[in-house]
């Protein structure tokens, strides 16, 4: 079983590409999709007293999750606030602000430092998103000794061939073709808050052309 002590020594934040084109194109960066919440989504869990940030995306962008709910309380609301962390990322970069204080609501560490320069990335570029990501393929890994310590590593993958980099001045779509550079593989270390449901991302590392995401 994979501890969260390896993990994060070698967890690396990782600018990935899902295309071809010159460096100032979004096919250079991450594109980690985004959308309102799917009815596919799992539930994030925790009490209706916590004030959530909005993570809402424009219309033209559309964000599925193709998860199945883990049987286990703690896994699901892992899963569930990986996805919250996704689509704050994106909330970001739809906003047009590094500074979004959605992402830091689900993140620490270098998974906060990861969704900043991801949305950093897009805001210099002049670059947005648009489009349908689909994220699935969602594993589940206790990491960790004892209740108090436990952290869930969130593993899944990205399909991002119909997402596609919109200029933001413009509105001009770059659209590209489906290829390997496609598909992405997540890796999560998803860590419970104290006295509170929410789990936050610590670390993140992404795998670009992902093979075994593909088909």
């Amino acid at each position: 079983m994979t501890t969260a002590a390896a993990f994060t020594a070698t967890a690396t934040l990782l600018l990935t590409a899902c295309g071809g084109g010159d460096e100032s194109s979004p096919e250079n960066i991450k594109g980690a999709g985004g959308g309102s919440p799917s009815a596919s989504a799992p539930a994030s869990g925790g009490a209706a007293d916590v004030k959530r940030p909005d993570v809402s995306v424009p219309g033209d962008l559309k964000l599925v999750f193709d998860f199945e709910k883990p049987s286990d309380a703690d896994e699901a609301a892992a899963l569930g606030d990986a996805a919250n962390f996704i689509r704050a990322l994106n909330h970001g970069i739809t906003e047009q602000d590094a500074k979004d204080p959605a992402y830091g609501f689900y993140s620490a560490a270098g998974a906060t430092r990861y969704a900043e320069s991801q949305i950093t990335e897009y805001v210099d570029g002049g670059w947005t998103l648009t489009g349908e990501d689909r994220y699935y393929q969602a594993e589940t890994d206790p990491v960790g000794e004892g209740k108090n310590a436990k952290s869930v590593l969130v593993t899944f993958c990205e399909d991002q061939s119909k997402a596609y980099g919109k200029e933001v001045k413009t509105g001009k779509v770059q659209r590209t073709e489906e290829s390997l550079a496609s598909y992405q593989k997540f890796s999560l270390l998803m860590a419970p808050q104290q006295d509170s449901p929410v789990w936050r991302a610590q670390q993140i590392t992404v795998e670009g052309k992902a093979a075994e995401c593909r088909g």
